[in-house]
This record gives structure tokens, sequence and C-alpha cells, in this order.
């Protein structure tokens, strides 16, 4: 496995795990997968199923090597794209059973970052919802603290309502296309507020890396989201220097795009 995850609870403020890379080449294969299209192989081997990818993957490689490379002079939106890819795989580590959303397949998406549900041991109905948030960041404190993108303006707008539709949407499409139970009678218990939970990862130094520092980092979580612990979940990922990190990353990815797509010709 590319990725471990070490679990932690702070108090009754919220708890999550910090992600630890211990396959650097082979988080950077599973992200060449996930771009080029075969996020659900990704997803068969985390839960130890073999699978080939299809012959069609080598058309996909010049949409897989756009994802990957930076556009213009900022490189944020190749940066974002690539945590979310490896945020994905974090998620599929702790549940592989999960019915989560696919990556996105563009730089700029508009809304979530991720979505996860929960279903009751029937796989009958929807117990809860988890909303994402990826964030590739320096200043990671900021970054959750800003007014108009920030994670916590995010998931407030959600407590208020006042993105209920488009949130009711995005789980009727996820229904939709990963179960076959009836988006009606399934959403029933998601159109509650207690049934949302929240999941914000990021990259951070060390000194966000202990408990202190993960305080610090996360303070206010509680006003933004009330409740149960188990609504607020938060994930952190060290790296000391991000650029070059996501960088060698991505050039890494992108030669597992062609030796991966060449395997299925």
């Amino acid at each position: 496995m590319p990725i471990s995850l070490i679990s932690f609870e702070q108090n009754d403020a919220f708890f999550g795990y910090s992600w630890k890379v211990d396959d650097e080449n082979e988080l950077a294969r599973q992200i060449a997968v996930i771009a080029l299209g075969y996020s659900h192989h990704v997803q068969k081997i985390l839960t130890n199923t073999h699978v080939l990818m299809p012959g069609t993957a080598y058309d996909n490689i010049p949409s897989a090597l756009e994802l990957l490379t930076v556009e213009g002079a900022d490189p944020s939106h190749r940066d974002g794209w690539i945590f979310q890819a490896i945020s994905w795989i974090a998620a599929l580590k702790s549940c592989p059973e999960a019915v989560i959303a696919a990556p996105h397949m563009q730089h700029a998406d508009k809304g979530f970052d991720g979505l996860q549900l929960k279903l009751d041991e029937q796989n009958s109905k929807v117990l809860s919802a988890i909303i994402f948030e990826d964030k590739a960041t320096a200043n990671p404190r900021d970054t959750i603290l800003r007014k108009d993108k920030g994670v916590w303006k995010e998931f407030g707008d959600l407590e208020a309502g006042t993105r209920s539709g488009f949130f009711t949407a995005k789980v009727v499409a996820l229904l939709k296309s990963e179960t076959k139970l009836d988006p009606d009678s399934a959403i029933e218990t998601v159109i509650w507020k207690e049934a949302r939970k929240y999941r914000v990862s990021i990259t951070v130094a060390q000194n966000h890396s202990t408990a202190d520092g993960r305080g610090k980092l996360f303070k206010g979580y509680g006003d933004v989201v009330s409740g149960k612990t188990e609504r607020r979940r938060a994930e952190t990922i060290h790296v000391d220097s991000l650029r070059p990190w996501l960088d060698r990353v991505a050039e890494k990815a992108k030669l597992a795009v062609h030796s991966e797509a060449k395997k299925s010709v």
C-alpha cells in the first residue's frame, strides 16, 4: 500500500488520520491510473482484486498527462488535483468498501472535492454523507480561515443550508452511479443536518503535525460544525517542501501513465 494511516482523536473537537507515504512510486502509479480515467481499478487494487487495464487506456494518455501538468506559471490547479487523488486513495484505505465519488477529471471543478456515503448493514439506505475539502497548501491555517473559499466558509454554508439543493443532487448522482438503491427513499436521512459529516484534508509542516499543532490548525471546527465529534473529521500529511514534492510525484506519475497504458495494448 502506498499510504499508511495513523489515527488520532482530539478530545471532543475532531478526529481523523495523519497520512504517511510508504511507497512514493506506487502512489504515483495509482495517481496515474486515476488520471487515465480508471479510478475504479485503484479501488479494486486496494481491495486486493487483480484487474487488468482495458485496451482503451492508451487513448487516454494525452488527457492524463494534462492533469499532471502545470498550466502556465501557477501550479495550484495541478497540485490541487494530485492532492485530491491522494485524498481519495487515503479515504479508500480507511474504508475500502465505501461508496465514494470518483475523483474529478479536470483541474477546476465546482462543488465538493469528494463525497462518501455510509449505508446501513442491509445496504438499503444512506445513514450519512461525508463531504470532503482537500487543500494542498503551504499556509494551512490561512487556507482554512479564508473568507471567500476557506474550509470553514464552505462547511458553514453547507451547515446553514445555503447549498442544500446542490448537496442533494450530488448524493443522488452518486447513488445512481454506484448503487442500485432508489435515491428518493435512500436519502431520507441525509436531508437532516446531523447526517452530514465533514472531512478536511490538508498538507502541513512540522508545526501542525503534533496533537497541539493540530489543535491550533483546526481551531474553530466545532463552531462551524456543531454536534458529535464524528461529524468533524480532519486529516493531515506532513510535507516539508510541498511544491518540489508534488513536482516529483507528478513526474513519476507521468512516467507511470505511459507504462500503465502500454500494458493495456
